[in-house]
């Protein structure tokens, strides 16, 4: 079993923390203020061009809060423990705080991106129910997307500078030819 650390939550973090709390309760108080004008269907499903496909009893409108808070209190827990997540071979006791920092910092980014989409999802059928929009938006189905690939690829993409920076330790901090890293004296001054 690898070594728990006890690494202290970045400001980054505590920021994407509150992004996606303050989303949150303000979607709930939105939907508690709007509740009773609401009409008895509402949107349940958009295509990819953001037009309503299928329609619900208005109380399909709790279903995504109660999916939010039940997948941040999961998240967040799993966040507290980055030793249990799979790591590179690579991993090891020098670098175990890097990789446990940037794959958390991944998660909660993941975490709190889900629950503004959701977010976003129940305010922009409340609109369309509400008639105070037509049809949804194309870039939805974008931010969607965005919000789920963009958290992952930045980790990977940090956990191979990660191996960069352990191989160019062992080398005595020779220079990386790579040029989007040349602007670098060297990978340690790099933050993660």
């Amino acid at each position: 079993m690898r070594k728990k650390l006890n690494i202290p939550k970045t400001r980054e973090e505590k920021i994407w923390d509150i992004i996606g709390v303050g989303s949150y309760v303000a979607t709930v108080i939105f939907l508690i203020i709007i509740w009773k004008q609401l009409p008895e269907q509402v949107p349940l499903h958009m295509d990819l061009t953001g037009k309503v496909d299928d329609w619900a009893a208005k109380e399909s409108m709790l279903v995504l809060p109660a999916i939010s808070i039940i997948m941040f209190i999961l998240l967040h827990i799993l966040e507290k423990f980055p030793h249990v997540y799979n790591y590179p071979k690579r991993l090891n006791d020098k670098n175990a705080a890097a990789f446990y920092r940037v794959n958390r910092k991944m998660l909660n980014k993941l975490k709190n991106l889900i629950i503004l989409v959701f977010c976003i999802i129940d305010v922009e059928f409340s609109l369309i129910a509400l008639g105070w929009i037509d049809d949804g938006h194309a870039w939805t189905f974008i931010i969607i997307l965005l919000a789920v690939f963009y958290p992952i690829v930045e980790g990977i993409i940090k956990q191979r500078f990660l191996a960069c920076r352990g191989v160019l330790a062992k080398l005595k901090a020779i220079p990386c030819n790579h040029s989007s890293l040349e602007k670098h004296k060297s990978f340690s001054s790099m933050p993660i």
